[in-house]
């Protein structure tokens, strides 16, 4: 193939990996980010001895880095480091439960049996079925567009619907749970998946079942140094392949001329190109970069997903009983979830997440004797709600459950805090509303609304990232690059001819 440009608008982690596949295919690839840092949601930060991830904490599925790596040809031992963690998650409930997600399923079974009398056959029978729909969907869905029928044809869609039973389709996430398991707090564990995407359990489709069979069947795993570990190797990896990136440079707009697009402006700058690629929230890349109410518009159509709230706190002590992953859960789900996507307000009560690194390398992560908790809440879409109010509100509310559950004084021993809100999260990272995951996945058809990589109306500009197809998270987001990269050489061929 001709040396050819290709122009990339945002560092993200779709944005990186977006770059080393087009940089492997053979084009010059240049790469403009608004922040002074790769990575997007996927960064990093200190305070004083601590080290922050400031965005995705769960590493599921190395698999679609280590690809990358095999692809540029490069030993990916020498950029990145991981490790199989061999408790998923530590769940703990109001009334004294505590259950310890092993990632051995049978373990797991025994665990979930002794400490909630759920029977151990139902969670092999369940993790069975989820690993199927993954297999038969989620490979599908993940790895081809759902809009083009040429990559269609190349998955099995027969195979596909013959194992998808009408209740995974047409009955919410949690009616398939409770028709499936015997105790509400095992529905209420697997019902958290939804949020995963950003989605309502109570909602979204029984398909979303097959989210538990990234943790349960093909592990979690932890990246030595962090999760930014991940943003560093892939930066490292683009620049070996020759990407050039303009930081501090945000994209003003996106040129295009008779249906075909010729490049960007930044800085009040022309930068030609053959093809260009959105790492941006698609609804800002319509209404900003093209100025395309219409479009962007119709992006708003679809609800968007669920944001965050994380306090990012060093906590001057050791929890023996805390885990890299824990979860605190709410009494009431179903009324955290009406907060969420209904009333659009906190709730008093909210499921609490706390992911520590440095139980994986203390002295590191944090200093000996001293831990770093990320802690997060799901909190709704911004839609200006009064946020200062809200982060003082749901800090007590979270102080208040972590001290009666863990039966401490957590507010003595924060020695420093920072606070990531939805208005920031849009701020930083272009995320329409702070939504997490672009829109939600609260319907049947959800999955086939999700933007495209692609457009009809202007050849030549792909989109990817958690706002398009295949959705947000890393998984996900690495997926929507190698779908694109995939759609750039299909076209290519097209219009050489």
């Amino acid at each position: 193939m001709k040396s050819s440009k290709a122009i990339i608008i945002g560092a993200g982690i779709a944005g990186l990996a977006s770059a080393i596949r087009l940089a492997v295919q053979g084009f010059e690839v240049e790469v403009f980010e608004k922040n002074d840092y790769p990575g997007g949601k996927l960064s990093h930060f200190n305070i004083d001895d601590f080290q922050f991830d400031a965005g995705p904490s769960l590493f599921t599925q190395p698999q679609n880095i280590e690809a990358l790596f095999t692809l540029a040809d490069e030993p990916i031992e020498e950029y990145f480091e991981y490790q199989q963690v061999p408790l998923v998650c530590k769940y703990f409930f109001e009334d004294g439960t505590i259950v310890n997600a092993y990632a051995d399923k049978q373990k797991f079974a025994k665990e979930l049996h002794e400490q909630i009398g759920e029977d151990e056959n139902k969670l092999i029978d369940y993790l069975q079925q989820s690993e199927k729909l993954y297999q038969n969907v989620g490979t599908i869905f993940l790895n081809h567009s759902l809009h083009k029928r040429k990559t269609l044809r190349k998955a099995n869609i027969t195979k596909a619907i013959a194992s998808v039973s009408l209740r995974h389709l047409f009955t919410s996430m949690n009616d398939v749970n409770q028709k499936h398991f015997t105790k509400n707090k095992t529905v209420q564990l697997f019902n958290r998946y939804a949020t995963y995407n950003g989605s309502n359990p109570y909602q979204a489709p029984g398909m979303l079942t097959l989210i538990p069979s990234l943790e349960y069947n093909q592990g979690t795993f932890y990246p030595k140094g962090g999760m930014i570990a991940i943003t560093k190797a892939l930066y490292r990896l683009a620049l070996k392949k020759g990407v050039q990136f303009h930081f501090n440079k945000p994209v003003q707009h996106i040129i295009h001329h008779e249906k075909k697009v010729a490049g960007v402006v930044a800085a009040n700058q022309n930068h030609y190109a053959d093809i260009v690629v959105s790492n941006m929230d698609v609804y800002f890349t319509y209404k900003y970069l093209l100025n395309d109410e219409i479009k962007s518009k119709k992006v708003l159509k679809q609800e968007r997903s669920s944001s965050a709230l994380i306090f990012y706190w060093g906590i001057d002590k050791i929890f023996d009983e805390l885990q890299l992953h824990n979860i605190f859960f709410t009494e009431d789900y179903k009324k955290e979830f009406d907060h969420l996507f209904v009333s659009k307000k906190l709730y008093q009560d909210p499921t609490v997440y706390i992911n520590i690194t440095s139980k994986y390398e203390p002295g590191i992560q944090a200093p000996i004797g001293k831990e770093n908790w990320f802690v997060m809440i799901n909190v709704p879409a911004n839609i200006g709600q009064q946020w200062e109010s809200f982060k003082q509100q749901a800090r007590k509310n979270i102080i208040t459950k972590l001290n009666r559950i863990l039966k401490t004084d957590i507010e003595s021993l924060i020695i420093c805090e920072e606070i990531l809100d939805p208005v920031l999260i849009e701020s930083k990272t272009s995320s329409y509303m702070g939504s997490l995951y672009g829109t939600s996945s609260n319907s049947t058809l959800a999955a086939f609304l999700r933007h495209p990589n692609f457009t009809n109306a202007i050849r030549g500009l792909y989109f990817v990232g958690g706002s398009v197809h295949p959705g947000g998270g890393i998984p996900l987001c690495l997926q929507s690059a190698k779908i694109m990269s995939e759609l750039v050489t299909d076209d290519v061929k097209k219009y050489q001819h």
